[in-house]
């Protein structure tokens, strides 16, 4: 009890200063900020969920002494709570029938594609929450975000013209899809980040899953249809469904990915083709839009199970 009651103080601690770590505005800090929830993720899939929210409440409630209530709030919705519900939903399984072969049971491990809809949820309620305290509705949030743009470029002596206003009114629209954006894959890279860190260890308590049988509940299609109509209404309905629509996207965009994994399983160049996608991805960004056409296809035709089904049949015998 006390090695666990010690691992998720050190998990809570870790997570803490890594957060905390953004008030220094070094440029090092960002990557720890993005990276604050790792250690929590780690004791919660490695020694579970307890340990999390444990290791959660121990640093909300110190980062609350030391900065403050809205440190502490902001700690706990954006850092701790996805820590702490992502690695129990990792760890969360059910017991299936067993056949006669094998005396133990078999597990049937809580989906993938669950789990990325729950991080987009995450995604689209961090993004929020920032966003709200930036104001209440979306003249506010825009008038905010614009004089924090002007602030900037006055500090660094650029001059102000009509093509900065442009550019500055784009910046302000896209801001709440990138935003977005972040929180999603940051979210994402350090789930998969800790789930490696605990098999690597030997503390994962669940086979690795089959990230290219990754697929999103197909009632999700018809949210991202209705957010879609809804981001062409007016104020802060239309920024919400911006918002949901972007992490929707975003999560058939990683779909998309193992689409292209599964499809490109019998091509003899896979590992280059896979690597050119990624990296033109990396690099260039828009590329990512044709992952998200694969992902919304694949949900609508099923691509992976027809090509799956046709490698499991045996070949036709020849004719004579």
């Amino acid at each position: 009890m006390m090695v666990f009651g010690l691992i998720a103080l050190i998990a809570g601690a870790a997570s803490a200063l890594m957060f905390a770590s953004i008030v220094s505005g070094a440029l090092i800090s960002l990557v720890l900020f993005y990276l604050a929830p790792l250690p929590l993720m780690v004791a919660a899939i490695g020694w579970g969920p307890l340990a999390a929210s444990f290791g959660g409440i121990a640093a909300a409630i110190g980062l609350g002494a030391l900065f403050g209530l809205p440190y502490c709030v902001a700690f706990a919705v954006t850092i701790a709570l996805p820590a702490w519900w992502l690695g129990h939903l990792v760890l969360l399984g059910r017991q299936v029938g067993t056949d006669g072969a094998s005396p133990e049971p078999e597990i049937e491990w809580y989906p993938l594609g669950r789990i990325l809809l729950w991080i987009a949820g995450f995604a689209t309620l961090t993004t929020m929450a920032a966003l709200l305290t930036l104001g209440t509705d979306a003249d506010a949030i825009t008038s905010t975000l614009r004089r924090g743009l002007l602030r900037i470029l006055r500090a660094s002596d650029s001059p102000i013209t009509g093509e900065t206003d442009q550019f500055i009114d784009a910046l302000v629209k896209i801001a709440p899809a990138a935003a977005t954006i972040v929180s999603m894959m940051t979210l994402t890279l350090n789930l998969w980040l800790s789930a490696k860190v605990t098999a690597t260890s030997g503390r994962l308590r669940r086979p690795w899953p089959a990230m290219m049988r990754a697929e999103l509940p197909p009632m999700t299609l018809a949210v991202l249809c209705v957010a879609i109509a809804l981001c062409f209404t007016s104020g802060l309905v239309a920024m919400v469904a911006q918002i949901i629509s972007t992490a929707l996207m975003l999560a058939y965009a990683l779909t998309g990915f193992a689409v292209l994994h599964t499809l490109t399983l019998a091509l003899k160049s896979r590992t280059f083709w896979l690597g050119s996608t990624y990296a033109m991805v990396v690099v260039f960004g828009w590329p990512v839009l044709a992952m998200v056409i694969l992902g919304l296809a694949d949900a609508v035709f099923g691509f992976r199970e027809r090509y799956l089904r046709n490698r499991s049949q045996p070949p036709p015998l020849p004719t004579p």
